[in-house]
């Protein structure tokens, strides 16, 4: 069994992490992120790392301990890197433009669906069929992103819609004569 929610989390240089009572801020060149952790967990920074120990071994702090260690990791990676999700869309005709900052899609409907981006988040089209979904936090990108999906899924006859990258949508064989 694996122990990673025990790992200290490394702090690159040029990223400055306070620690409050419950809630942990992580500033960085890409911006800054604060998230509400639990305040039975103990956080300590320390030699240019932040370590996450739990008070008892009990299943329900041992739960919390992989959270709250993972979303302070989360919030690390994401000033100092930045998270992106890949999106494909597949059908004759199916495209995507960015108008401004907006997100236009034109996805079989009888009208251009238009999606707004949220604070901190950005979008990229580098071909018609390809959108990046990119910003700091890794919960609002996938939020973002399965947003954008749901416009159009893909379906199972003819495999078009929008789909993540790598996605396997299972075929269906459709009406025979």
């Amino acid at each position: 069994m694996s122990r990673i929610g025990n790992a200290p989390i490394s702090v690159p240089d040029g990223v400055t992490v306070t620690i409050e009572p419950a809630r942990v801020a992580v500033a960085g060149p890409l911006g800054t992120l604060q998230q509400q952790v639990p305040a039975r967990m103990k956080i300590e920074q320390r030699d240019g790392e932040v370590v996450v120990s739990r008070p008892t071994e009990r299943g329900e702090d041992r739960a919390l301990h992989g959270l709250t260690r993972t979303l302070v990791a989360n919030m690390v990676q994401g000033v100092t890197q930045g998270f992106e999700k890949k999106l494909e869309i597949q059908g004759v005709g199916y495209r995507a433009q960015l108008k401004g900052t907006d997100l236009e899609l034109s996805v079989g409907y009888s009208h251009t669906v238009t999606i707004k981006p949220r604070t901190g988040i950005t979008f990229e089209v580098p071909t018609p069929t390809e959108i990046f979904v990119k910003g700091t936090d890794k919960q609002m990108v996938g939020q973002t992103a399965a947003e954008i999906r749901k416009v159009r899924p893909p379906e199972p006859y003819k495999g078009k819609g929008i789909r993540y990258e790598g996605e396997y949508v299972r075929r269906k064989v459709g009406k025979r004569a």
